[in-house]
């Protein structure tokens, strides 16, 4: 059967539908939802309550319930605006959220013990730490009272095993008497140069600085004389040395302990050098009346201090 497809035939099947279409009509409506919902449930509650609300305009001496609600208008108003009050939630964290929940916040009690016998006895005290930042106290690197117990050979040996996997550390153990006088010195002049002879490029001076941090500790700060020039007190130590004074007492020993930064321009050999040479003019030794003369000439800001001199009485260390 051959197919339909002249245009007009098309039409005229295509045509009652086309019409029917056309007269449709849509008879459903469309009610606002929210209307519905707020002001019809005034009047189911009225009609619920309506006895009760007739039996109180009676009471006020009122004629109906229509009386009733305009005395009550005011009150009326104010209690729908404490009802429509939007209550802002807490933010919270997505439970699809990357980041971990914070912790909870640790429990302190308000009113702790006062009594030292209500405190447990089996937990160790806390180390005692420096009041200067950055000052490694004894305790950091050993354990004192274990170390107390032992002989004084024994606990150098055990220091300068410490520190021998540290490839930037220095180390070094001092007799008590040999410090006391060191920090004497050291007290009366707390600033010194000190040359760094390098081979075929003459010497390069070195600023140091004593500090005393606490009671137990005693810092040198060696600084480049360029640097410490240009930056002043916010100049960087390229070496630092520290003298732990927590076996003095008991063991007539001082503990050194020191690091040289890298990629500041100074070895380690370098480093073992300032700190000898500190050592020499600090703590005497033969010809210490020249190296005292220089160490007073310098904290004076004598004009008659020669670089000269200096690097003579460094070249006899060697």
């Amino acid at each position: 059967m051959a197919t339909l497809r002249s245009p007009t035939l098309r039409y005229l099947f295509g045509g009652r539908s086309q019409c029917q279409r056309g007269v449709q009509r849509r008879w459903a409506q469309v009610h606002d939802v929210r209307f519905l919902a707020t002001h019809r449930q005034p009047d189911r509650v009225i009609e619920k309550y309506k006895e009760k609300l007739d039996r109180k305009a009676r009471e006020k001496g009122l004629k109906s319930v229509d009386e009733l609600k305009e005395v009550y208008k005011d009150k009326i108003q104010s209690l729908k605006k404490k009802a429509t009050i939007v209550t802002t939630p807490s933010p919270s964290i997505p439970s699809t959220s990357p980041f971990p929940r914070p912790p909870p916040a640790p429990r302190i009690p308000l009113n702790p013990p006062s009594d030292p016998l209500s405190q447990p006895t089996n937990q160790p005290a806390p180390p005692k730490v420096s009041n200067s930042p950055g000052v490694k106290t004894l305790s950091s690197f050993i354990d004192i009272p274990k170390t107390l117990e032992l002989p004084q050979k024994e606990i150098e040996y055990i220091w300068r095993l410490r520190h021998v996997s540290a490839p930037q550390s220095l180390c070094a153990t001092i007799p008590y008497s040999t410090y006391k006088r060191i920090e004497s010195t050291a007290r009366r002049h707390p600033q010194f140069i000190l040359p760094l002879l390098r081979e075929g490029q003459g010497a390069e001076i070195h600023f140091l600085q004593w500090t005393f941090p606490s009671p137990t500790t005693t810092t040198v700060l060696f600084t480049h004389l360029a640097e410490f020039k240009l930056r002043g007190e916010y100049s960087q130590p390229h070496t630092t040395v520290t003298h732990h004074l927590d076996l003095a007492g008991p063991k007539d020993l001082v503990l050194l302990q020191g690091t040289v930064v890298e990629g500041r321009g100074v070895t380690v050999d370098e480093g073992k050098w300032l700190l000898m040479c500190l050592q020499k003019f600090y703590g005497g030794g033969e010809d210490r009346g020249e190296r005292k003369k220089l160490l007073a000439q310098f904290s004076r800001g004598d004009g008659g201090f020669k670089v000269e001199e200096l690097l003579e009485e460094a070249e006899k260390i060697v």
